[in-house]
C-alpha cells in the first residue's frame, strides 16, 4: 500500500531535491505537493507568532513534511499521522543554493533515519551521476582527505561508497587520460523495437510482433538522419559509436547490415576507437547477425541475460532460455567477438541472494569480457509498477546481500569498476555499476556518464548532449519518443539540430 505523503514548501522551491530523498527512505509513496508563495520579514514575524498555524500536519497523510525556506533561515516540521516526530529550526544558513539545499537535506535524512531505523548508503546523493562530483575534485587538484571529507560530512555517503566512488573515478581518469576527448565527439544511434517488452523497462521500444512493419520507415528516416549527423562537427573527431535500442539486433539480419553500411558509408570512422552494438536479447541473435556485426567493424557487444534463472527470465517477460543465453554466447566467440559484455539486474522479483550467487556462477562460465551490474530501479510506466498488484508478495529479499555479492565475485575474477551511474526509486537507494577486465572498458559508457564529450544522437526519443567547455554548460536537443512522428517528422528532427548548431556553434 503506498504511504500519503504531504509536502508543504514555503518559499525556496527544493521540490525535486527533497522528493527523491524522502522516496528513497519511503518507497511506494503517493505524494500531494503544495506550493506557498512567501515573503522574507512577514513569514518570520508569523513563525514568531503563530508558528502551529503554518506547520500544522493533515493527520490523513501518514507523513507530513511541512519546510518554511527563507533567505538564510528556516523552520522544518516532520508529522506522522499528525503528531511531530522531528524539527529543524536554523537562521544564519548559507544561502548559496547547493549549500542551502544540502543542509536541508540533511536536515530531513537524519528525522527519516531515525524514523525508519535506515541509513542511505549515498546519503543525501540522489543524482544520476555520483561520481562526477569526485570526477570533478580530483581533476581540481583537490587531496583525497578532502573529497573523502566532504562526501562523508555534506552528503553523509556511507565509507564503503565512498570507497567506490574514488575507485571509479580514479579508472575514469586513467582510461580517458590521453584521449583528448574535448577535441572528439561521440555518436548514439538508437533501435527502439525488441522481441518482447520485459516487465521492468520503461525505455522507448515497440515489439515487433506489433510494430515491425514499421522497421523498414523507421531506418530510411535513420539514414537521413545519420547522413546529416555525418556533416556536423568537421574539424573534430568521431571516436565513439553507440548502437543502442531497444535491441538492434531484433532487426532483420539484411535490416541490421543495411544499418551498418549506412554508418560506414555517411560517418567519418577512420579515428573511431569503439563501435558498441548491444545485442541484448539472446532471442534476437544469430550466427549470421554476428558475422555481420563483426565484418562491419563493430569492435564491442553487449549480450544481456538480466539472470540466469528460468523462472525469473518467464516471469519478467524475457521470452528466452538460459540455454539461448550460453549458445549466444558462444556463437558470439566463436564469430570473433572479444570484447562482449554481459548486462544481470539485481533485485529483480522472486530472486534471492542464492539466485545472484548462482546467476554470476554461470556467468564465470561463460567468460565476458566485461560485466554491468544494474539494479532493479522501479519505472513508473514499467509493468513492475502499473500491474504492481500481479506481483504483490514476489518483491526480492536481500539486495545489498546481492549487491555484495557481485563485488565479490567481480573482484575474484579480475573485473575493475570503470563506471557508475544510479536511477530513481532503485531497489535499497543503490546503484549500477559497469566492471571490465583490463584493457576491454566501454569508453563511450564513461563519457556520457561524467558528460565529457558531445554526443549526437540519432533516432526516436535519442538525444542530443552539448558540451561547452569554457563556459562550463550543457544544452539538450531531443528527438520525439514516438516512433509514428519520428517516421514523419524526421525533417524536423534534423532541423532542429540544424538550428541549434546555428545558434550556438
Amino acid at each position: 500500500m503506498d504511504t500519503l505523503i504531504e509536502l508543504n514548501l514555503y518559499g525556496r522551491d527544493y521540490e525535486q531535491e527533497l522528493r527523491p530523498l524522502i522516496r528513497a527512505f519511503l518507497p511506494h509513496s503517493e505524494f500531494e505537493v503544495n506550493h506557498y508563495e512567501a515573503e522574507e520579514e512577514p513569514m518570520r514575524d508569523l513563525c514568531r507568532e503563530e508558528p502551529t498555524l503554518l506547520l500544522a500536519a493533515n493527520p490523513a497523510y501518514e507523513y507530513t513534511f511541512s519546510c518554511i525556506l527563507m533567505n538564510d533561515w528556516y523552520r522544518i516540521r516532520v508529522y506522522r499521522s499528525g503528531e511531530c516526530v522531528g524539527r529543524a529550526d536554523a537562521d544564519g544558513v548559507d544561502p548559496e543554493r547547493k549549500a542551502y539545499r544540502n543542509r536541508v537535506a540533511r536536515e530531513i535524512y537524519r528525522v527519516l533515519a531515525r524514523e525508519t531505523g535506515t541509513e542511505l548508503p549515498w546519503g543525501i546523493l540522489t543524482g544520476v551521476r555520483p561520481t562526477k562530483l569526485v570526477y570533478e575534485a580530483m581533476e581540481a587538484g583537490e587531496e583525497t582527505a578532502a573529497i573523502e571529507a566532504r562526501l562523508r560530512e555534506e552528503y553523509l555517503v556511507s565509507e564503503e561508497k565512498i570507497a567506490t566512488s574514488l575507485q571509479v573515478a580514479r579508472r575514469e581518469r586513467e582510461i580517458l587520460t590521453g584521449m583528448n576527448y574535448r577535441d572528439g565527439y561521440s555518436i548514439y544511434i538508437g533501435i527502439p523495437f525488441c522481441p518482447t517488452t520485459c516487465h521492468y523497462c520503461s525505455f522507448t521500444s515497440y515489439p515487433l510482433e506489433r510494430f515491425g512493419k514499421l522497421t523498414d520507415a523507421y531506418l530510411d528516416a535513420l539514414t537521413k538522419e545519420i547522413e546529416y549527423l555525418g556533416t556536423c562537427m568537421p574539424g573534430k573527431k568521431l571516436q565513439t559509436v553507440y548502437i543502442g535500442g531497444g535491441t538492434p539486433t531484433a532487426l532483420s539480419a539484411e535490416q541490421l547490415e543495411r544499418l551498418l553500411l549506412t554508418v560506414r558509408k555517411y560517418l567519418p570512422m577512420d579515428d573511431c576507437i569503439e563501435f558498441t552494438v548491444e545485442a541484448g536479447r539472446p532471442d534476437s541473435i544469430t550466427e549470421r547477425k554476428l558475422r555481420i556485426l563483426k565484418e562491419q567493424g563493430v569492435t564491442r557487444i553487449s549480450i544481456n541475460p538480466q539472470t540466469m534463472q528460468q523462472r525469473t527470465l518467464d516471469l519478467i517477460g524475457r521470452r528466452h532460455t538460459v540455454e539461448q543465453i550460453v549458445t549466444a554466447m558462444h556463437m558470439a566467440r566463436e564469430a570473433g567477438h572479444d570484447n562482449i559484455n554481459m548486462d544481470i539486474i539485481i533485485g529483480l522479483t522472486g530472486e534471492n541472494p542464492d539466485d545472484v550467487r548462482g546467476t554470476l556462477a554461470e556467468i564465470a562460465k561463460l567468460d565476458p569480457d566485461s560485466l554491468t551490474v544494474h539494479t532493479l530501479a522501479r519505472k513508473r510506466a514499467a509493468r513492475l509498477t502499473t500491474q504492481r498488484e500481479d506481483y504483490e508478495g514476489m518483491e526480492a529479499q536481500g539486495v545489498t546481500e546481492m549487491l555484495a555479492e557481485s563485488i565479490r565475485f567481480c573482484r575474484e575474477h579480475d573485473y575493475l569498476p570503470y563506471y557508475l551511474y544510479r536511477q530513481k526509486n532503485m531497489a535499497e537507494n543503490l546503484e549500477n555499476v559497469g566492471y571490465a577486465k583490463h584493457g576491454r572498458e566501454g569508453i563511450y559508457n564513461i563519457l556520457i556518464m561524467e558528460e565529457k564529450q558531445t554526443i549526437l544522437a540519432a533516432g526516436a526519443g535519442a538525444m542530443s548532449k552539448f558540451i561547452f567547455y569554457d563556459e562550463d554548460r550543457i544544452e539538450r536537443v531531443e528527438n520525439v519518443k514516438s516512433l509514428t512522428d519520428y517516421i514523419d517528422r524526421i525533417d524536423e528532427m534534423i532541423e532542429r539540430k540544424r538550428t541549434f548548431f546555428a545558434n550556438n556553434v
